[in-house]
């Protein structure tokens, strides 16, 4: 199958660089697949789950937390505000940031910081759920042929 080269990028490190054969993105304005020899496109990013398919191995998951995404027939760059592997994800403390976020939201007296807090929020669930599919992963992979969990 064609493949397409991604680079995922943030301000402190390169998170991803490697040939890929889908890459499914959180756009401004929804979910985009993007697959070898796409149309040019620049588009803002969104928080929200990225997707990596390559023929093989088991589906990528990225917690992203906003940016840009540029899309040339063979590649894909990804500028995000942030971006973190699903196996980098702390549970326990985006689950932490997820109650103070919701506290602060609760309490939020001013329009800056209740936006501040529901963008918290967004932040942290995203990363909640991203790391879920991956507990999800590993769970599937260590059950056995014939196990009856199939």
């Amino acid at each position: 199958m064609a493949t397409l080269h991604l680079e995922i990028v943030t301000i402190e490190r390169r998170v991803y660089d490697d040939e890929v054969n889908m890459v499914v993105a959180p756009g401004s304005e929804g979910m985009l697949g993007i697959l070898p020899r796409h149309t040019p496109l620049l588009t803002a990013l969104t928080y929200g789950e990225l997707q990596i398919k390559k023929d093989g191995q088991e589906d990528q998951f990225f917690a992203i937390g906003g940016g840009f995404m540029e899309v040339q027939p063979n590649r894909v760059v990804v500028l995000a505000d942030s971006a973190e592997r699903a196996e980098e994800i702390d549970v326990e403390r985006a689950e932490a940031a997820r109650r103070r976020a919701e506290e602060s939201i609760a309490k939020a007296p001013e329009e800056l910081e209740l936006e501040r807090a529901e963008a918290a929020l967004r932040r942290n669930v995203t990363r909640l759920k991203v790391a879920e599919r991956r507990r999800g992963a590993r769970a599937r992979s260590m059950r056995g042929p014939g196990d009856g969990m199939s």
